[in-house]
C-alpha cells in the first residue's frame, strides 16, 4: 500500500516577506566574506535590481574598504544613495564613514544578529560559493580577472528567480528612467541628519538619543 509522505506546512519567519525597493540605487546592501586565508571578498549590490560589484582583498580592513568603495561608485551605473553593512569593523572606521559623507551616501548598518536584514547580499555570495569558486583557484594571480568575468556574467547574463527569470540588468534598464542623477543624490542628502556610526550597538543608539536633543542653532 502506497503511503503518502506527511505533509507539514511551511511555517514563515515573521517579517520574513520579501520585499525589493524600486528605484535603483536608492540603497546598496555591503559585506565581506572569507574565501580562502587571505582572500576575502567584498560584495556591493543594488536591492533592486540586484546588480553587482566584486572584488578580491588579503585582509578584510578599512584601506580595503575604502578602495572597493571608489571601486563600486566606479562601476555602478548610477549614484549610490545608502550603503547597508553589518556591524564589521572594516565599515566603521572614521575614513570610510567620512569618504562616504564626502560622496552624500548615506550610511544604514543593521542591528546586530540580524543577517536576514541584508539578505541579498548574503543570498549572493552563496551563489559564488556554490558557482564561481568551484571552477577557480582562490590563490591564482588572475582570481580577480575571473571573478571580473563572473560578475559580468552574474549581471548580464545569469537569469534570477528574484526578478522573474530577468538577468540584474534587464532589470536595471526597465528602471533606468527611475534612477536620480547625481546632482539629485547630492541635493537631497541632509548631512546635519547624518553622523559617525558607532560599531558597539548599544553605545550607537545612545549616541542617536544624545544627537537628538541637541538644540538647533
Amino acid at each position: 500500500m502506497d503511503v503518502k509522505p506527511l505533509s507539514r506546512p511551511r511555517r514563515h519567519r515573521k517579517g520574513s516577506t520579501r520585499y525589493a525597493r524600486l528605484i535603483p540605487s536608492e540603497r546598496i546592501q555591503m559585506d565581506t566574506c572569507k574565501i580562502a586565508p587571505a582572500v576575502y571578498q567584498y560584495t556591493a549590490i543594488d536591492d533592486g535590481t540586484r546588480i553587482r560589484v566584486l572584488a578580491v582583498y588579503p585582509r578584510r580592513t578599512a584601506a580595503n574598504s575604502l578602495l572597493f568603495l571608489e571601486r563600486m561608485n566606479e562601476e555602478m551605473p548610477f549614484p549610490v544613495q545608502a550603503i547597508q553593512t553589518d556591524r564589521g569593523r572594516e565599515f566603521f572606521a572614521y575614513c570610510f564613514q567620512e569618504k562616504l559623507m564626502q560622496y552624500a551616501i548615506k550610511f544604514r548598518p543593521i542591528r546586530p544578529a540580524s543577517p536576514h536584514l541584508n539578505g541579498k547580499v548574503e543570498r549572493s555570495q552563496h551563489t559564488d560559493l556554490d558557482e564561481f569558486y568551484p571552477t577557480v583557484d582562490p590563490k591564482s594571480p588572475d582570481l580577480q580577472q575571473r571573478l571580473l568575468e563572473w560578475q559580468d556574467h552574474y549581471n548580464q547574463y545569469r537569469p534570477h528567480g528574484s526578478l522573474n527569470g530577468r538577468t540584474p540588468w534587464e532589470a536595471w534598464l526597465e528602471r533606468v528612467a527611475l534612477a536620480p542623477f547625481h546632482d539629485d543624490v547630492e541635493a537631497s542628502y541632509d548631512d546635519s541628519t547624518e553622523r559617525i556610526r558607532h560599531p558597539d550597538y548599544q553605545m550607537d543608539l545612545r549616541l542617536a538619543a544624545k544627537n537628538k536633543r541637541k538644540p538647533a542653532c
